[in-house]
């Protein structure tokens, strides 16, 4: 059974199409596999400062918020190490991913943990995993100087060792029911074959 990690990120809850995409992927197969999922907007991870960046490097004396966010960091990985797949819903705000999921970017890249620096460079170390990115965008992005979350979360995904990393699109959902509708369901039988 393939152990399935589904991140969402979405702020706007029932009226989100991204979460909708991977409801409609765990209703489908959620039986064959064990999933864990995480919103990221209902259980927000913190915003990295400068002393929970400390923190994170783990030590001696660290304060009480320190060791919170070191104990949420270290379940985080964990649920990564855990799965085989993770399915992450990453809307466009903005051009870019929603703070909620570069929070959680923020928790996972940890030096020492799952990554480390060689004399060849950085290596990743959670390898032998997948993801599949599920985007949705009100307007049409893919390909276009506007793209900029497929190269960034191909980049970071890669720097901790997940290299095989998949992208499914639903633009155009601000653009008038009919190429909403059509390209949601061409996101979703994308999303499905992939799973």
């Amino acid at each position: 059974m393939a152990n399935v990690l589904v991140l969402k990120s979405s702020i706007l809850g029932e009226y989100s199409s991204s979460t909708k995409l991977i409801d409609q992927m765990v209703a489908k197969f959620g039986s064959e596999m064990s999933v864990i999922e995480r919103d990221l907007a209902a259980y927000p991870v913190p915003v990295l400062d400068g002393e929970l960046a400390m923190g994170l490097r783990g030590g001696d004396n660290l304060s009480e918020r320190q060791q919170e966010a070191l104990a949420l960091s270290d379940r985080l990985i964990e649920e990564i190490k855990a799965s085989d797949t993770l399915v992450i819903a990453a809307p466009m705000y903005n051009f870019n991913i929603p703070t909620q999921l570069k929070n959680w970017i923020d928790f996972i890249a940890r030096a020492g943990v799952t990554f480390t620096y060689t004399e060849q460079g950085p290596q990743g170390l959670l390898t032998g995993k997948k993801a599949i990115v599920v985007t949705t965008r009100g307007g049409m992005h893919k390909d276009m100087p506007s793209e900029h979350i497929t190269g960034y979360l191909q980049t970071v995904l890669g720097f901790v060792g997940i290299t095989d990393v998949q992208f499914v699109y639903a633009e155009a959902l601000a653009m008038g029911d009919e190429p909403a509708k059509a390209s949601m369901e061409h996101a979703s039988e994308a999303l499905l074959a992939l799973v």
